[in-house]
């Protein structure tokens, strides 16, 4: 016999032996709560001609209320973890119980075989022995392990906040011997709930009495236990924890919680994303999954940060197969390897290949036969784009073209762009190129079967080349954190919920759209800079200084997330809003603007690209950078490209534009 079915037998013979011991216990306290019930009604002094209703009563009691907890399933749980959802239950098996056997006795005795009240003790007294048994080996269990848990080595530790989660994290580290945590106190900033008593702990105070407790009571760690807290409630309970010299975790929310497991096993390091001060995104799965499933999909730029997350996401929703296209090679081996194993029944074909050569499109495309396509491939760095205007007209603007067209050929049905809150109102090359990128799927729109959406981006958090690893790393070597201006403030969103940004507009776009989260208000990168530095255990300008070197090339000071002519359409999802803009170009205008483009691309002409980027983005304002490096050029050529660029000379607009350019916001 197997090792694993002996233990499996000793573990039902284990449970049957409990079952049995309740079923005796329960039986009895039955039986003695009808006795009990005869000589209250009847002042201890029972009569002769009541022994034999007695003893039918008993009887039929036992049974009555025995069935009743069985059906209740009252007999299938364990006495020390009995709750105020079994005290109910209790309440009314016993309810049930004493109906039943009532009908019978009446019945059978007759209405004067034994005194009515008899019958309201037996229930009464009934409830009053079942419950404080069990409620009974609750503490005499608790007892136990609290008298065990003073043995050993073992951290002493103050829980954060007396809620629903503090109460549950509670419970659960005074019932699990396995972890390690001797809980003295519990701390909340509600003046009201100050001394209360809670499962046998004290209230000892608030968020600014911690150091003082904290010394008083040699405590080493703090368990926070607040998962609703916003960003400045969470960075002040940071800096009181910093202050007392402790360290500290936090409980995440009830709804992230894996099944099965406590609270105390989740116990996890504040993150950055936790002092955003905003509630996730949740996700309507039912549409996504009733869209995605049985299709092939393919995600260009799959070997991102971005790109990598969508295909994990999308793998979750039983896809036909996905199509990982990228021209990054060790990435996206190793996005590969990962989905192979994860998703072992999924097909992933990884393609190398680039979005700038069209052949390539084709032949993915022609072999894989996708029906949603999602496209997350782009040159995303301002500063590096200032640098190499013509690489981010290339990637960003003939890329997504050549993906899009071939899109079109070969019968995609959805097409999801991601593109970047730094298309609105832009001032950098990066900007700039993707609002082209969103005119143009919007213009193939018009005259295509395919479905078109862009979806913007805020700041995502952790993602390659982005501020916080920047950060990190920084403060890491010791400092300084380098911002750029005191006052420069983005938008925030984390790689989930960027994803599943992106699977909700999929799911709920019809054609034409620009989607966006409520990303909440924006937040100050310097205040991103301290709240890293807090995280890491140090003090801001005290341990780690904070260096202001300027605003780089193509950088504004805000972000903003819709344009002027787009207007608000309702979603079916709250934390989501659709722009739909009342100008469109039409295929034949994109084209004709593409084909001049391409011309100056060739001819790397900056200040021709200048003047036709702003012809297409009106509100385009170039940096002063840019601009003086096209005002240094001299083209061989004054002609300016086909479409209807302003008449007038290129020094003259030039000029007009740098004066927009650097005019105080």
């Amino acid at each position: 016999m197997s090792r694993i079915s002996l233990s499996a037998r000793r573990l039902n013979a284990k449970l049957i032996r409990h079952r049995i011991i309740g079923y005796l216990l329960d039986g009895a306290a039955f039986a003695l709560s009808g006795v009990l019930a005869f000589e209250l009604r009847l002042d201890f002094a029972l009569p002769a001609n009541y022994l034999h209703p007695m003893e039918v009563a008993l009887c039929i009691w036992v049974v009555a209320m025995s069935a009743a907890f069985i059906a209740f399933k009252l007999d299938r749980g364990n006495w020390r973890y009995t709750s105020a959802y079994d005290a109910v239950r209790i309440v009314l098996a016993n309810s049930a119980g004493s109906i039943l056997g009532g009908s019978v006795i009446f019945l059978l005795l007759g209405p004067w075989g034994i005194p009515r009240s008899v019958y309201v003790l037996d229930w009464m007294l009934s409830c009053l022995l079942t419950l404080g048994g069990r409620l009974l080996a609750r503490v005499l269990v608790t007892h136990r392990m609290l008298q065990r848990k003073t043995e050993g080595d073992r951290t002493r530790v103050f829980i954060y906040g007396v809620g629903s989660a503090g109460l549950a994290l509670l419970w659960e580290l005074q019932q699990n011997e396995s972890l390690m945590y001797d809980v003295i106190g519990l701390i909340d900033d509600d003046p009201s709930k100050a001394h209360l008593i809670l499962q046998g702990i004290r209230v000892l105070g608030t968020g600014e009495d911690l150091a003082a407790l904290a010394r008083k009571h040699a405590i080493k760690r703090v368990l926070i236990a607040i998962p609703s807290a916003t960003g400045p409630q969470m960075v002040q309970i940071m800096k009181f924890a910093l202050d007392a010299g402790v360290e500290y975790k936090m409980v995440p929310g009830l709804g992230d919680l894996v099944v099965g497991a406590g609270l105390g096993k989740q116990l996890k390091n504040v993150a950055v994303e936790d002092l955003l001060g905003r509630k996730p995104v949740h996700l309507d799965q039912d549409s996504i999954r009733e869209r995605i499933q049985g299709k092939v999909v393919m995600v260009t730029g799959a070997a991102g940060s971005i790109g990598s997350e969508i295909c994990r996401q999308i793998a979750r929703f039983d896809p036909l197969a996905l199509v990982g296209f990228d021209e990054a090679e060790t990435p996206l081996f190793q996005i590969d390897r990962e989905l192979r194993k994860t998703f072992p029944h999924l097909p992933f074909h990884a393609e190398i290949g680039s979005i700038t050569h069209p052949d390539t499109l084709r032949r993915v495309m022609q072999r894989h036969q996708p029906s949603i396509l999602y496209h997350a491939a782009a040159y995303k760095h301002v500063p590096m784009m200032e640098r190499h205007v013509f690489a981010a007209v290339e990637n960003n603007i003939f890329g997504t073209w050549h993906v899009a067209q071939a899109a079109v050929n070969h019968g995609v049905e959805d097409f999801v762009m991601i593109s970047t809150d730094k298309a609105v109102r832009p001032t950098s090359m990066m900007g700039a190129t993707k609002r082209v990128a969103e005119l143009l799927i919007r213009a193939l729109q018009k005259e295509s079967g395919t479905k078109f959406v862009a979806v913007r981006f805020g700041n995502v958090l952790g993602s390659n080349g982005s501020v916080v690893p920047i950060f990190k790393e920084q403060i890491a070597a010791g400092g300084p954190v380098t911002v750029t201006h005191p006052e420069v403030c983005r938008y925030f969103m984390t790689i989930p919920e960027a994803v599943q940004l992106v699977l909700q507009a999929f799911s709920i776009g019809k054609g034409g759209e620009v989607f966006v989260l409520d990303m909440g208000e924006p937040v100050k990168i310097v205040d991103l800079a301290r709240n890293l530095i807090l995280l890491s255990g140090l003090q801001p300008d005290r341990d780690i200084k904070i260096d202001f070197t300027g605003l780089r090339p193509g950088e504004k000071l805000f972000e903003e997330l819709n344009l002027q002519d787009e207007y608000l359409v309702a979603t079916s999802h709250a934390q989501i809003k659709s722009y739909v803009c009342s100008f469109d170009l039409k295929a034949k205008q994109m084209r004709a603007y593409l084909h001049d483009l391409q011309q100056i691309s060739n001819e790397q002409d900056v200040g021709r690209l200048l003047l036709l980027l702003k012809e297409l983005i009106p509100d385009y304002n170039p940096g002063s950078q840019l601009l003086r490096a096209a005002l240094s050029v001299q083209p061989n050529h004054a002609e300016p490209a086909k479409s209807q660029i302003p008449v007038g000379s290129a020094d003259s607009i030039l000029a007009t534009s740098f004066a927009q350019a650097t005019r105080p916001n």
